[in-house]
């Protein structure tokens, strides 16, 4: 494996595990857009993320690219989430892609792999980002939609589109009220539904539901739907975001929403350790986030650790993906 100014390469096998530009050949982890380009000339994910891409194999399946046998497992981030597993001369090696490590219900749980080389994500790779189980989430959102209903305030949640507001509707209780969201949430859902996911009720927030539902409904909305004219017509509302950089208090105010939700689709600081440590690696690979703060802990450990450059590092994209 190599690092290119197109991404992650595979000589022997001729391919790019999620390129950064159109290639020949693409390995793709998941549908972000981060990690999911257009352009490619053929594409290989997780038959679970063939509703949101396009080629599957289903997971544990084993295909021969060029010289070496590359299979897919889960990775726990989002519906056909996948590790990249890649062996060729007897040696192994796993590029995780964006993990989580708590199961959630809405996506395979992270299946650790043994092999020699991981290539570990590090989003949150700092010792402040520790998260509590989802259930505790969920029942600090439930409470703060309640008050808002005896307040007479729609409920306005942000939330990625895609991975994050499926995993919320899998776990809100919908006798609570009515559960209304964007168009760019709706467009995700058939490909969770198809594949057995069970969400709660939702409707399409148009003009008619919005005027139903105002004072009552929990609206799920993408980030960049905040200050818009189309989130005005809920108004009166309180607004929250779901995201693991909630547990950042000067994140919370730069977005100026009232409330902040520590929920992340991918592996904490003890997540990020025990997922490497499952590896039995001796070669850790560090990529996408606090790079250089996990290599050096890591290599204080006595793992042979070093940083995989990539074009994302500590950012959130513009749609607010966490």
């Amino acid at each position: 494996m190599a690092a290119t100014d197109r991404g992650l390469y595979c000589g022997e096998g001729d391919f790019y595990i999620d390129p950064w530009q159109p290639v020949d050949r693409a390995v793709i982890t998941h549908g972000h857009a981060d990690h999911a380009r257009s352009g490619c000339g053929a594409y290989l994910s997780s038959g679970r993320g063939v509703g949101i891409l396009i080629q599957g194999i289903d997971y544990g399946e084993s295909v021969s690219m060029g010289r070496v046998r590359v299979s897919l497992f889960p990775a726990g981030h989002m519906l056909g989430s996948a590790q990249v597993r890649v062996e060729a001369g007897g040696q192994v090696w796993v590029m995780s892609g964006d993990y989580k490590t708590e199961a959630d219900g809405v996506c395979e749980p992270f299946e650790p792999l043994p092999c020699h080389t991981f290539i570990t994500e590090a989003t949150y790779a700092l010792p402040i980002y520790r998260w509590r189980p989802q259930m505790e989430i969920f029942a600090d959102i439930h409470r703060w939609w309640s008050e808002n209903q005896a307040n007479g305030l729609t409920s306005i949640l942000f939330a990625y589109a895609l991975g994050k507001s499926q995993r919320l509707l899998a776990g809100l209780n919908s006798e609570m009220g009515p559960i209304l969201a964007h168009g760019a949430v709706m467009r995700f859902l058939p490909a969770y539904v198809q594949s057995g996911v069970t969400l709660a009720p939702v409707q399409h927030a148009d003009a008619d539901r919005v005027r139903a539902a105002k004072g009552t409904a929990l609206l799920l909305a993408p980030p960049s739907a905040a200050g818009s004219p189309w989130l005005r017509k809920f108004f009166p509302y309180s607004t929250a975001m779901v995201s693991g950089w909630m547990q950042i208090r000067g994140i919370r105010r730069r977005k100026g929403v009232d409330r902040g939700f520590v929920l992340s689709d991918h592996a904490d600081w003890p997540g990020l350790l025990e997922a490497v440590r499952l590896t039995g690696a001796s070669r850790i690979g560090v990529t996408h986030g606090y790079t250089t703060a996990l290599m050096q802990w890591l290599n204080q450990s006595a793992e042979c650790a070093y940083v995989v450059p990539t074009h994302f590092e500590h950012q959130l994209d513009a749609s607010g993906e966490v």
